[in-house]
């Protein structure tokens, strides 16, 4: 029609313009039932896409379903959808996992790169050839504050501290916090009689005041001792001058608020093998505990005895030295890899970093602070804030999840390694940890691992359930943390370290160095990236003796704690 318009004549135009009318005219009708078909099939598929959209689909089966903690704490800034970081790394990394799935996987990533590290052995368990003292000066009392770890650090520094003023211990006590919210005693989570025994020769430990001591007012006597009245890397010196003339006037003192108030250096040789000797001797978990961590360890690796050194500190004889039924060794042990990432919404608040949730994230944390840390915000008021760029440039920020999933994929680890998440309450729930678990899968928590009936007598106990995670983590083929400032991660990787015999690699990304390679996120090839995540790693993996004023529960190689064959 185009082509011959120019031959119609009008009279013709408007014969062909009535009969297009008369045409419109017929079949109006099936015109408009198409079009409102139209509509209705677009608005049911409109409907059916929000009902059965996957992360929807994932967020509800988890929020009625499931028994992860993670999800149970999901904030509202994580329920706007997942955060997307990292996309096109993300995509690089699934290419490279898609692509090594076929094949060998390098043995290199289980074991330690540095052979000197199996020449350093345990030997903090020896007894001190002074014996313990005739001469007591009195009775210290600790009440230690924090979760799990806080207070095993305070426990042996309370031992020290005791040896270094000749004062008998009373077994501490652990204060209750409106954090933790755990009503757990020292001898809920330790053996006591054990760790008494442990340390008879040197220290003189019971488990209460004696009658007449009892009534004694410490606090109108002066003897109540805060954080205020000791510095936080408080020297012998200072326990000497301020601490021992009131145990000799009161003949008690009571630590209040106990944790790390004792310094690592200087101090004498035995006070500080004392420390390793309560640390990694004498602290041994209930057998409730061990029960169910080895019955945690044994179904996360498949297989039912204990492999090395590390097991049977940790799960004593709760764990068979040998196999219970036929074992195939040809097809050898499930390895697995403990990951604790420290992305919990107290870290995350504290830190003042952003993480990609806008405006909702900051009101969020924000009224977060404004609860829990009343102080740092008024720390904050009287300083020059950093930008978050600074922030990150610092090492200030914790690993994000997304972070986590490419330092592994970096490192090469396949697609199937399996991976036990320590840990709860992850900031930003399932679709925070949405880009973690696609490229890595086989992740699981103790939740998943044990029924509720397993987990129900640790259930309301924030500390139990951190022994069972201290567990996972430190029997682990390969222990990796997100922030080396994590109690949890400190005591660990010593564990690792003084029992490991060299066979327990621990992963120590720099959040510095990390940061400075994902700010080329957009524009860095894989292959830098798996180079620059490798000697990061490797850097952390060296062997090296504790330097001056590192803390001696993360560092024990040095003379006091291990000897060097």
């Amino acid at each position: 029609m185009k082509n011959d318009s120019a031959k119609f004549t009008p009279c013709k135009g408007v014969y062909v313009g009535k009969r297009q009318m008369w045409w419109l005219h017929r079949h109006i009708r099936s015109i408009v039932f198409t079009l409102l078909l139209m509509g209705f099939l677009y608005l049911l598929d409109s409907l059916l896409f929000s009902i059965f959209d996957p992360a929807m689909l994932q967020s509800n089966f988890s929020l009625q379903g499931s028994s992860k903690t993670e999800v149970e704490m999901v904030p509202r800034a994580a329920k706007e959808g997942p955060v997307k970081l990292y996309e096109r790394l993300l995509n690089l990394a699934a290419s490279s996992l898609a692509e090594r799935e076929f094949k060998q996987e390098s043995s290199k990533l289980w074991e330690e790169p540095y052979p000197q590290a199996s020449s350093w052995k345990p030997c903090a368990d020896k007894t001190s050839p002074h014996g313990k003292p005739r001469n007591i000066t009195g009775y210290i009392l600790i009440s230690a504050n924090g979760g799990l770890n806080q207070q095993r650090v305070a426990v042996c520094n309370a031992v020290a501290v005791a040896s270094l003023l000749n004062a008998t211990l009373v077994i501490p006590k652990f204060l209750y916090s409106n954090v933790w919210k755990d009503p757990s005693q020292f001898g809920d989570i330790y053996q006591e009689d054990y760790f008494m025994d442990m340390l008879k020769d040197e220290v003189n430990i019971i488990k209460e005041l004696p009658p007449n001591l009892k009534l004694l007012d410490v606090e109108a006597a002066g003897s109540l001792i805060t954080d205020a009245d000791l510095s936080k890397e408080a020297t012998p010196d200072e326990y000497i001058k301020k601490i021992l003339p009131l145990l000799l006037r009161n003949r008690v003192v009571h630590f209040l608020g106990y944790g790390n108030r004792l310094g690592f250096d200087p101090l004498p040789y035995e006070l500080q093998r004392l420390r390793c000797k309560c640390n990694f001797h004498a602290l041994k978990f209930v057998p409730e505990i061990q029960q169910i961590g080895s019955l945690l360890v044994r179904r996360i690796r498949r297989y039912d005895f204990a492999r090395s050194t590390l097991d049977k500190q940790l799960l004593g004889n709760l764990i068979p030295h040998v196999p219970l039924r036929h074992y195939h060794a040809a097809e050898g042990p499930s390895k697995y890899l403990a990951l604790h990432l420290r992305f919990e919404i107290d870290m995350v608040a504290y830190s003042m970093c952003e993480f990609g949730g806008g405006e909702t994230e900051r009101s969020e944390l924000q009224s977060y602070r404004e609860v829990h840390f009343p102080l740092l915000l008024e720390r904050l008021k009287k300083s020059k804030p950093l930008s978050q760029q600074e922030l990150r440039k610092t090492g200030k920020c914790p690993l994000t999840p997304e972070e986590a999933g490419l330092v592994l994929a970096g490192l090469g680890f396949k697609h199937g390694t399996y991976i036990y998440l320590a840990g709860s309450g992850i900031y930003g729930g399932q679709s925070r940890m949405q880009a973690l678990t696609t490229l890595y899968p086989n992740l699981v928590t103790k939740e998943d691992l044990l029924t509720p009936s397993e987990l129900a007598p640790f259930r309301n106990f924030s500390s139990q359930l951190a022994a069972l995670d201290f567990i996972a983590c430190a029997t682990s083929d390969v222990f990796a943390m997100t922030d080396s400032g994590s109690q949890l991660s400190s005591l660990v990787s010593g564990f690792r370290t003084y029992y490991g015999g060299g066979h327990a690699p621990t992963l120590r990304p720099s959040k510095k160095r990390l940061s400075a390679i994902l700010s080329r996120n957009k524009t860095i090839g894989w292959h830098s990236f798996e180079g620059k995540i490798r000697k990061m790693i490797d850097e952390g993996q060296r062997v090296q003796v504790r330097g001056l004023g590192r803390s001696i529960y993360r560092h024990p190689r040095c003379k006091e704690c291990m000897c060097r064959h």
